[in-house]
């Protein structure tokens, strides 16, 4: 009898533990918990996830040394770093204050540098690396480069309508100063003028947006008449780029207007300018000036050679250029020089910063311009037109810009697109009456 109770006693202890815990237990191995791994980091040809990676800008009185000394490196392997690296890259005189750096560091307590990797400019970085072997050199991030096109019609300035649209205010500039300089005024553009280009944007990584590259080709109606306009390379030895029209003409003169962008002229070329600090005694002024901010690029403005760059009391720092037998221009109180006598340079090209260098009361370049020997002023010379397309160059150049038109003429004006909206929103209501 007392087995029986002992039996029933054990089936309700059983009964109520499976009540309260339905779920049948298993007696297995425990399983490891799979952590999920963040995707691979790739940059400047290094997986970031493979170290500890530490950012900053170069300070000043900064020095490699200091950099690497602050980061748990030693002299002595300082040293030996530096000393194999110099072939490469100057470490002493290379780094410039407020560029960045990037360290790579090992993943553990120490996090010792392993890399240290120095950007002077957003494509180009240098790499130094001591991991194992210490070796350096200088490599380009991989850039991008996306077709785009863009349409507006003038309701007031190009800029407005730029703006308006979310658009680079790049375009304006690039079709005002380098392209329709000497086409269109864009101080007097009217109102319902309207245009539409194509053009490349710029991607450093595919992410870092650096800006509009160039323009391949535009299209502007000014006063009802049509203005196109397409980039074409006409020494591809010397990089020569130029924009011609749809009948092959060259669309620029020899010469830019100005030799900085954002131009404000302060003091105009003048023979009996008399000044209050001289006692109004005539003082004749050579030169065009345009005022500008410190380390506003100063552009050649037409195609020559350097025949001076040098630094004197009066002009500062300054450069001179010889562009023919004819033609002669000179840049005056610069911040710093950017060519050597002999070099070649283009239109364009940058040749110095506006600063204020020898006698000047603020910030502005001093633009000189010769002829035959003798200063002139600029803006009433009739200069000469660029150089047009040789014969030779002409059929490729209409075969090369003959698709190029056709794109440029498909796309609609804003305008069109307004209109046609509007019109098939009318019809649509007219047909549910």
């Amino acid at each position: 009898m007392g087995n029986r109770y002992l039996a029933l006693l054990l089936l309700v202890v059983s009964f109520i533990a499976c009540k309260d815990d339905p779920k049948p237990v298993f007696l297995e191995e425990e399983l490891a918990i799979v952590e999920e791994v963040p995707e691979d980091i790739y940059e400047f040809g290094f997986n970031l996830n493979d170290y500890v990676v530490k950012r900053d800008t170069i300070k000043s009185g900064d020095s490699f040394g200091q950099i690497l000394e602050r980061n748990k490196v030693g002299y002595p392997k300082i040293f030996h770093i530096a000393e194999k690296a110099k072939d490469s890259f100057d470490i002493i005189r290379g780094l410039q204050v407020g560029k960045p750096y990037t360290l790579l560091c090992s993943k553990d307590s120490l996090e010792l540098p392993k890399c240290f990797i120095y950007q002077p400019t957003q494509e180009e970085y240098v790499v130094i690396s001591f991991h194992d072997s210490i070796h350096a050199y200088t490599s380009r991030k991989p850039i991008k480069y996306v077709e785009k096109v863009a349409t507006g019609v003038i309701t007031n300035n190009i800029s407005e309508t730029l703006e308006q649209q979310g658009l680079s205010q790049r375009l304006a500039y690039k079709m005002a100063d380098e392209i329709y300089a000497w086409t269109i005024d864009f101080r007097r553009l009217q109102k319902g003028d309207r245009f539409k280009v194509i053009y490349t944007d710029k991607y450093i990584d595919d992410t870092i947006y650096t800006g509009v590259h160039n323009i391949k080709a535009a299209f502007f109606e000014h006063n009802k008449e049509p203005f196109y306009a397409f980039e074409f390379e006409t020494d591809s030895i010397k990089g020569i780029i130029d924009y011609f029209n749809d009948e092959a003409k060259n669309l620029r003169r020899a010469f830019l207007k100005a030799p900085v962008k954002f131009k404000r002229i302060s003091s105009r070329y003048n023979l009996r300018r008399r000044i209050a600090v001289y006692g109004y005694k005539v003082r004749p002024h050579k030169g065009t000036d345009f005022a500008a901010a410190i380390g506003t690029p100063i552009m050649a403005t037409a195609n020559g050679t350097v025949t001076k760059s040098s630094y004197t009391r009066g002009n500062g720092n300054y450069v001179k250029i010889r562009h023919n037998a004819t033609y002669e221009t000179q840049y005056l109180h610069m911040k710093k020089r950017n060519v050597k006598v002999g070099k070649f340079v283009k239109q364009g090209d940058v040749i110095g910063w506006v600063g204020m260098t020898g006698n000047t009361g603020g910030p502005h370049v001093c633009y000189r311009f010769w002829k035959n020997g003798r200063q002139v002023d600029p803006f009433k010379q009739k200069l000469p037109e660029a150089k047009p397309i040789s014969d030779s160059l002409k059929v490729k150049y209409l075969d090369f810009i003959a698709p190029i038109k056709v794109q440029l003429d498909s796309i609609p004006f804003r305008d069109d697109i307004l209109e046609e909206t509007l019109e098939n929103k009318n019809n649509l209501i007219s047909f549910k009456d």
